[in-house]
């Protein structure tokens, strides 16, 4: 949002034979080259689809790279999400401020209207990329940086897809940033998830991960229950000066009470323990799960409240309700967008009840 509080437009012009191509086979990932006026501006940029099934709806996702200036406000790269599936619109960005709200390192997002060539496309959400210009934004140290892109990304040695041992320990991972050798240390880093013995798990797995760090993004899935949470949608940033992983959400649209279809989410679904391997793990040492419980008591007290969640969630759909009432794709479901609000408050009061009564199970 700019400082009058209107809602940032993206005018995109792409040449009619480069649309062509850009829609000739969805799914490639080959950008093509387009123009950007912003704040003003004109910008030369590369543009490509993004997302994996989302490119099937009819409301596109892309992924921009600024060429001409290479950076812009900081970023070179930076992803614009149409929430298709979304009926609130809001459930990424009230999912990443919440995790930055409890302490996690996590994307920067705002909501922006987009025209494409004249023609308005409707509301979408910005959000930053997370790269090197993620980690400068946050004058944190260089390193290495995996994306999580499929199932595979579980912690195990053991394959999420096929129920089969890895014939890799770098599978399910995406190297953005880093030297090849970082391949490495992922793949050491799985190797020891499995392999420490229980006796020497809480003394040495601290020089792997941040496991204090850790258990707060834990804590943030678990608040906002994103069922893929624990084996998808997550990046991993081995920090330079202490050598630990760190982890970061990403694409948290199937949270707060609906699941990746856009179907409602039992409160209860996703346990108080989470999955995947390392989780398990961490939690299976006394210290670590005591940790982890004052944590949720803390985030249940004073951040995952009806009192601090609700207006936030409510100035966000307010802010973009006008815009939606013209976007092509949204504009006949505004009844849903604005019973929606509701669906996420229910949610927070089940969930805080669902949490409260299962917090015994971790003494």
């Amino acid at each position: 949002m700019d400082e009058t509080g209107k809602i940032p437009h993206y005018k995109l012009y792409i040449h009619p034979s480069d649309l062509k191509e850009l829609k000739r086979d969805i799914w490639i990932d080959d950008p093509v080259p387009a123009q950007l006026t912003l704040d003003g501006k004109r910008l030369e940029i590369d543009i490509a689809y993004r997302g994996s099934h989302i490119r099937d709806y009819k409301k596109k996702s892309y992924q921009i790279t600024f060429y001409k200036p290479k950076i812009f406000k900081g970023s070179k790269v930076v992803h614009l999400n149409s929430e298709y599936k979304d009926r609130s619109m809001i459930r990424n960005k009230l999912s990443f401020d919440f995790f930055s709200e409890i302490g996690v390192l996590a994307p920067k997002s705002q909501h922006v209207v987009l025209t494409l060539n004249g023609r308005f496309e409707g509301v979408y959400l910005e959000i930053e990329s997370v790269d090197e210009y993620f980690l400068k934004r946050r004058n944190l140290p260089d390193g290495s940086i995996f994306y999580a892109v499929d199932g595979d990304a579980n912690f195990s040695l053991m394959s999420d897809l096929d129920k089969e041992t890895k014939k890799s320990l770098g599978l399910g991972y995406e190297r953005q940033l880093g030297a090849p050798v970082e391949d490495l240390k992922l793949q050491e880093f799985i190797y020891k998830i499995n392999t420490i013995p229980m006796n020497d798990f809480e003394k040495e797995i601290v020089n792997y991960v941040d496991v204090l760090q850790y258990l707060r993004w834990v804590a943030g899935v678990i608040f906002t229950s994103n069922y893929d949470g624990f084996v998808h949608n997550y990046a991993l940033y081995r920090n330079g000066e202490t050598g630990l992983f760190e982890i970061i959400p990403w694409d948290y649209d199937a949270t707060w009470g609906r699941d990746v279809n856009g179907k409602y989410m039992e409160a209860n679904y996703v346990p108080i323990r989470g999955f995947n391997t390392l989780t398990a793990r961490i939690l299976a040492v006394d210290s670590f799960r005591k940790q982890y419980k004052t944590m949720l008591e803390e985030i249940l007290e004073e951040k995952f409240t009806l009192e601090f969640i609700m207006p936030r969630a409510e100035r966000m759909t307010q802010h973009i309700r006008p815009y939606l009432l013209n976007d092509p794709y949204k504009k006949e479901y505004i009844d849903e967008f604005d019973q929606e609000i509701h669906v996420i408050e229910e949610y927070i009061k089940d969930r805080r009840a669902y949490l409260q009564g299962k917090l015994s199970k971790l003494d």
